[in-house]
């Protein structure tokens, strides 16, 4: 028999946090306050689930701050790393550090047999100068490309480490009714490592992140500043795009500016080429299948105004939601350089670097799982969306194992997500008070999706 309590019972949970709850079921009580002795049915394991989340808001905050206080650029989150392994202490973790460099990885067995279910947050700042007017603002420099810079949490893993450190925590506090084991993966770099260096999911994947024990399943979220603080909104498949950086090199012939025609203009050629590139994605590829987008970033050539220069040099970035139209667009790219250079008696060798792969949403996986975000967030407050041209390295991960990837909000509600702040801005700003829901939402896919094996 269920006892149902009308009357208001106060609670202290974790040892800090004071308040009020009513209608609770006693069993639920019971469960939180005797260590969870009982045995929990669904409904009473999202009420757990709930009350701690809320209840480590102020801890969520904290945390959240001190991190957008420190920031790190990627591979160098020592501090960082340190922060989180401090608080992640007497939680009866398998704590392993210095994975992929500066990441750390925690490791939850729970009290009954299942899956291992991933969840990964990134830890790496960008070289960007806050103008955000907030008590917590960064003022910490460090090294980035070779120069001094001033550092920023411009976006919003700070926010990321602080919810899954929360996740840690609650999860922890009832891992007698979790079945299997969950892992949790503190990521450096995901902004891309130093150059030269390796870093990021990629290395953390090469490094075996996902085996032992072997990974049956990964989430992961991203906070967003235009989106309300608290809703969640996702998108089944291809989801965020490819990254392939590449670069251009233009070789001409040098001559006096006056005399164009004794030379070979590696300017004028770099020029079609550009031009020739967005041709490929207005004219040569199919859009309504999925998006492309290609951007030259840099264009250098020449030291002097009447000097044709010898060579040009170029770099951009190529965007993709399809593989197979990378790879297409990838070999256009190449015969548009290479072609339109030698019209002009020029040579153009072009190069790709990979950044991410395309992050993709197992679809099966999200079908799946949708009611544990609905549980957690409010059906009313999830809601999906079209692709993204931005880029994530969680993407690497989903290659070892079905993968769900899904934007979290931190706008301030009430505001126009068209004033929003861009992410990687001086002004890029996220609302803190909701990050207990993305707490719930990790601790709600780690119950629930045992339950869907098979179905």
């Amino acid at each position: 028999m269920i006892i149902v309590i009308n009357t208001y019972i106060k609670v202290n949970l974790f040892g800090k946090t004071n308040f009020i709850m009513t209608k609770l079921k006693l069993l639920t009580v019971l469960g939180m306050i005797c260590g969870n002795i009982f045995m929990l049915t669904a409904q009473d394991i999202s009420a757990v689930i709930s009350t701690r989340s809320i209840a480590i808001q102020p801890e969520l905050t904290e945390w959240r701050r001190h991190f957008h206080q420190h920031p790190e650029l990627g591979n160098g989150e020592i501090k960082t790393a340190a922060y989180i392994v401090e608080q992640l202490k007497g939680l009866d973790l398998e704590i392993q550090t210095g994975v992929a460099k500066t990441g750390v990885v925690a490791i939850l067995k729970g009290g009954k047999p299942g899956p291992v279910i991933a969840l990964r947050a990134d830890m790496d700042a960008l070289p960007v100068k806050e103008r955000v007017n907030i008590p917590f603002a960064s003022t910490d420099s460090g090294m980035y490309a070779g120069n001094k810079v001033p550092l920023m949490h411009a976006c919003g893993h700070d926010a990321h480490v602080a919810m899954l450190i929360g996740a840690a925590k609650v999860l922890s506090s009832m891992k007698k009714d979790i079945a299997g084991t969950v892992k949790f993966i503190f990521q450096p770099a995901e902004e891309g490592p130093p150059p030269g260096e390796e870093g990021g999911a990629a290395l953390m994947v090469k490094e075996g992140v996902m085996e032992n024990p072997k990974v049956h399943v990964i989430f992961g979220m991203h906070i967003e500043s235009w989106i309300p603080a608290g809703d969640i909104q996702y998108k089944s498949g291809s989801f965020m795009a490819s990254a392939d950086q590449f670069t251009i090199s233009v070789k001409g012939k040098s001559s006096h500016g006056s005399q164009p025609w004794l030379g070979v203009d590696p300017i004028a050629v770099s020029a079609q080429i550009i031009e020739g590139l967005q041709n490929i994605v207005s004219r040569q590829m199919e859009l309504t299948k999925a998006p492309v987008v290609i951007s030259v970033g840099i264009i250098k050539s020449g030291v002097r105004f009447n000097i044709i220069p010898e060579e040009s040099y170029m770099e951009g970035t190529l965007r993709t939601l399809d593989s197979k139209m990378r790879i297409d667009v990838q070999e256009r790219m190449k015969l548009t350089a290479t072609k339109i250079a030698e019209a002009s008696s020029a040579s153009a060798e072009i190069i790709f670097h990979e950044k991410t792969l395309v992050t993709y949403n197992t679809p099966e996986l999200v079908e799946k799982m949708l009611p544990s975000l609905q549980a957690a967030a409010g059906s009313n407050n999830v809601r999906p969306m079209e692709w993204v041209t931005g880029a994530e390295d969680f993407s690497y991960f989903g290659t070892k194992a079905p993968a769900f990837f899904f934007y979290f909000g931190g706008m301030p509600r009430g505001n126009d997500a068209k004033n929003a702040p861009p992410h990687h801005t001086p002004d890029f700003m996220i609302d803190d008070s909701q990050l207990f829901v993305g707490v719930k939402t990790f601790c709600q896919l780690v119950f629930d999706y045992p339950k869907t094996i098979g179905k």
